[in-house]
């Protein structure tokens, strides 16, 4: 599997990521449960695997499921291999508003705890949008947090992970961070993040991918799944996704492969997060990655790619 710098970073990282959301065990956000045994085995399927990059969040599962899962995983091999990266991020403590940059140390402290580690490579400011952004830069604000955790050696690198794009430029334009993480913006569907993302290669920002799938309509289809990003598919999204679909079937390519492989074919793109549940998801998705697509294919669907109005943050 192919490695690479994250930005300017020094933090070296597979083209694949394992996005542990859904092993936090979220059915309201996945439509299943995640149970304790399949989380943890599903980590453990990760690190024997070439993926060597894992994101996680303090608030992915009640009390931190996914990060408790991930540490469990992590103890039985007697802890962390050294080539594998883990990154996390902060968030606000389940019902609580508060993001101050107090929450933002307890939130950092939380996920060391229940990930058996000691300091993080990469932490996150994550969605941002619950704050107003002059709350989240203002002193003894999250974003002070971070700097101070990086300043003082705890982490590597921080970042921002978040949805809107024009939210996320703002975080950027600070000079702050190192990384960034949008989801759902930069796809077969839309393409909200591509000039953010061009930017930030520019500026040396390392750039992760999130939800090439688009929640589920980009790998089981638009008619199994006709959702984009946590909502209702636009008409337009969902006749594109089946247009994209019959054009993937005269090819005899997955519809998956290519959304996959269109994030991780871009050289705007340090590396492509995906979440997955169980060891058969993570086979499935290395399959689809390795699966050969033909050029003129690509060709296809990029004339198929909905115009910007009906992008999530349309230009």
């Amino acid at each position: 599997m192919r490695t690479t710098q994250l930005g300017s970073t020094g933090i070296t990282v597979t083209e694949l990521c394992f996005g542990a959301s859904p092993i936090g065990s979220l059915p309201g956000l996945y439509s299943h449960p995640v149970d304790e045994d399949r989380g943890v085995a599903t980590v453990e399927a990760v690190l024997r695997s070439p993926i060597r990059f894992i994101d996680t969040s303090n608030g992915y599962g009640t009390a931190g499921e996914s990060e408790r899962r991930i540490g469990a995983a992590l103890r039985r091999p007697g802890g962390k291999p050294d080539d594998v990266v883990i990154a996390s991020k902060v968030d606000p403590a389940p019902g609580d508003p508060d993001f101050s940059g107090d929450r933002v140390r307890r939130s950092f402290e939380e996920s060391l705890e229940r990930l058996g580690l000691d300091r993080l490579p990469l932490l996150h400011l994550h969605d941002a949008e619950r704050i107003p952004f002059e709350e989240g830069v203002a002193p003894g604000g999250p974003l002070r947090a971070l700097v101070d955790l990086k300043e003082r050696g705890l982490v590597d690198a921080i970042g921002v992970a978040s949805g809107p794009v024009p939210l996320i430029e703002q975080y950027l334009a600070t000079g702050e961070f190192d990384v960034v993480l949008s989801h759902n913006r930069y796809t077969l569907l839309d393409r909200s993040a591509e000039a953010m993302y061009r930017s930030a290669r520019e500026r040396g920002i390392g750039v992760l991918n999130a939800a090439p799938y688009g929640g589920g309509i980009l790998s089981q289809g638009p008619d199994a799944v006709p959702r984009y990003a946590y909502g209702q598919g636009s008409a337009a999204q969902v006749d594109a996704a089946r247009a994209m679909a019959a054009a993937c079937a005269r090819h005899d390519v997955p519809l998956g492969a290519v959304a996959l492989q269109f994030s991780l074919r871009s050289d705007l793109v340090d590396s492509t997060v995906v979440g997955m549940s169980s060891p058969s998801r993570l086979e499935e998705t290395e399959a689809l990655a390795a699966t050969a697509v033909p050029d003129e294919l690509w060709a296809e669907l990029e004339a198929l790619l909905p115009a910007a109005e009906h992008w999530l943050d349309p230009r």
